[in-house]
């Protein structure tokens, strides 16, 4: 079995931005990969969705996910990455630290398009398919 995947922001955003409903697509994909996500995404995707129909299916769908606990822990690897980052001139945004720092605690890949994750030296990054995104 492959390693697990935590799905980034805007892989979400920008599916649902091309697609529609990012489940069947992402639960296609993943074949027999665990999908995962963390607070930190779950927040930034859901503040953006516009009906409460599409909020409460994408909610139905993070929460058979594998989520990432947000424990002290988590957010005191965080802060150590945050720190270790910015010592070496690479500051990426406190968003997409919690996340890595969330894949990582698991053991997962990050799908994403964002670059700022390929700096994160140890984080296995994932580019999404560029047909998913293409008219």
């Amino acid at each position: 079995m492959e390693s697990d995947v935590l799905v980034d922001s805007n892989v979400f955003i920008d599916l649902m931005r091309f697609r529609g409903d990012p489940a069947p697509l992402l639960y296609e994909w993943a074949g027999s990969r665990n999908l995962a996500i963390c607070g930190m995404v779950r927040v930034e995707v859901l503040r953006g969705v516009k009906s409460h129909k599409a909020y409460r299916s994408l909610c139905s769908f993070m929460d058979v996910m594998v989520n990432v606990p947000a424990s002290n822990r988590l957010w005191d690897e965080a802060a150590g990455l945050a720190w270790k980052l910015d010592r070496r001139g690479l500051v990426i945004p406190g968003t997409d630290v919690v996340i890595a720092a969330s894949a990582m605690n698991i053991g997962a890949a990050v799908l994403t398009s964002d670059a700022h994750f390929s700096r994160i030296e140890g984080l296995r990054v994932i580019s999404p398919p560029v047909e998913w995104f293409s008219p």
